[in-house]
């Protein structure tokens, strides 16, 4: 109990380092924001698996919208209308459960019920949440630009994470994503209008496709290079290098720009 008699000391402001939020907090928070998406295929012994993600992406007249993010041929493999999206409840004492729920892909006549971008194999889609995940959805802001990888000096050799589930597995039985690290594989990796995709160095399976490629500040960059301001959103896998029936465990990443293009989309006007 303080002395009436004499103020207390002012309390130091802590430093601003302390007001930042270490890097494993931001991984894990990616790590909340991505689901796994699957659906049966017809022989009911066997499944067809992607990974999405959700981005907090306000409607025009600011009211809120979560939207998922995953590589069109994830959707488009997948023929029944309603895959499964795979939510995960924080239960007592530090447990977790998987708790998957449908979701509808395909409307009635069976056209689809997301969006594409007309030229990347990028789907979005408005989903409702629970509201954990709504909470857990990325900033708009975290998806790279055209200009990202310029201004944060992004380029062969710097590492990057992605989260996934190859071959349907995750990390735990909670259903929680693996998470990768790889390194960019090709350069140059701008401008985005010559080169829409980057090679990221990483073996890719199926069930990887639609997963983020991202940084936080876990992820080492060269020595000297700019560090970014906040974790970033650079793209998305959407498939492997593979010649013939080869493998060379390098992953084609589609840059984050056509995410925000297509969500775009969504608020675009409908056709005649």
């Amino acid at each position: 109990m303080f002395d009436l008699q004499v103020p207390p000391e002012p309390v130091p402001e802590p430093p601003v380092a302390a007001l930042v939020a270490p890097a494993w907090d931001l991984t894990v928070g990616l790590i909340s924001a991505t689901v796994q998406l699957d659906q049966r295929n017809g022989d009911q012994t066997t499944r067809r698996v992607g990974t999405g993600f959700l981005v907090d992406a306000p409607r025009p007249d600011g009211s809120p919208r979560t939207v998922l993010v995953t590589a069109h041929h994830v959707f488009r493999d997948m023929s029944a209308p309603d895959a499964r999206i795979g939510w995960r409840v924080e239960m007592p004492g530090g447990r977790w459960r998987f708790t998957p729920e449908p979701l509808r892909i395909r409307d009635e006549d069976g056209d689809p019920a997301w969006t594409r971008h007309p030229e990347r194999d990028i789907a979005v889609m408005e989903v409702s949440a629970p509201a954990d995940f709504a909470r857990a959805a990325i900033p708009l802001d975290w998806l790279g630009d055209a200009d990202a990888l310029d201004v944060w000096q992004v380029g062969p050799g710097d590492e990057l994470f992605t989260l996934g589930y190859p071959h349907g597995y995750s990390a735990n039985t909670a259903g929680f994503p693996i998470l990768r690290t790889g390194r960019v594989a090709s350069w140059p990796v701008t401008p985005i209008g010559s080169f829409p995709t980057f090679l990221l160095d990483f073996p890719v399976f199926p069930g990887n496709s639609g997963g983020p490629v991202f940084w936080t500040p876990a992820a080492r960059k060269l020595p000297g290079s700019v560090r970014p301001d906040h974790p970033f959103i650079a793209g998305v896998v959407t498939s492997e290098v593979r010649p013939g029936e080869g493998r060379l465990g390098i992953g084609i990443v589609a840059h984050a720009v056509y995410v925000r293009e297509a969500i775009a989309l969504l608020d675009a006007p409908e056709g005649p």
